[in-house]
């Protein structure tokens, strides 16, 4: 469990990447779920040397950078982001606190680890807020979804809107168990280099 900030401990996106150059993000994926508004996602820049792709997921004004090798789509509502194989996969989307029931992000991320554990049985929710302001919350035996080889660890982050408490970002990764490690420090990447259009 990261302490006071989140440490990509020397990893880099390289460390997650295929050395693609971004070819895979032109190729859609039939298989993935998806409604009829689902588009793929823009690529803003490839960095080849540090093994990444900056996206723009235009509905909800974020960049975030992934991995090359990954693909990615967005709909009205949120961006997703996984990997060739399929199992590691992010979700971002905006929060409206206000609409959500709670106060703000400190309020929402408790309120969403009590309620994932009160709905699933076995998984175990801990929130932690970062020195930063933001909220880690990590969720430890999360039963396999389908197509899923084993059992999974999410880690959400709250980004809470500088300017407006009401509103913010989640960031949601899910890894295989056993990729526990190395998922929260691919989350602390993943922060580093996200852009907010607030």
């Amino acid at each position: 469990m990261a302490q006071d900030k989140l440490d990509a401990g020397g990893l880099t996106f390289r460390d997650f990447s295929s050395g693609d150059n971004g070819a895979s993000f032109n190729r859609g994926d039939p298989m993935i779920a998806g409604g009829p508004n689902q588009t793929s996602a823009k690529v803003a820049a490839i960095e080849a040397d540090k093994g990444l792709a900056r996206l723009q997921f235009g509905s909800i004004r974020v960049e975030l950078a992934v991995p090359l090798g990954w693909q990615a789509t967005e709909d009205p509502e949120r961006g997703v982001a996984y990997s060739s194989d399929k199992r590691y996969r992010v979700i971002v989307w905006r929060v409206d606190f206000p609409f959500e029931g709670v106060t703000g992000a400190e309020h929402y991320a408790a309120t969403k680890a009590g309620t994932i554990q009160s709905h699933r049985p076995g998984v175990q929710a801990q929130a932690r807020k970062l020195g930063d302001g933001t909220f880690l919350i990590v969720y430890d035996n999360v039963p396999k979804g389908r197509g899923d080889s084993e059992g999974r660890e999410v880690f959400d982050l709250v980004i809470p809107n500088p300017r407006n408490p009401k509103e913010g970002i989640l960031v949601t990764l899910g890894v295989p168990a056993s990729d526990a490690v190395r998922g929260l420090k691919l989350m602390a990447l993943l922060k580093e280099n996200i852009r907010i259009t607030w």
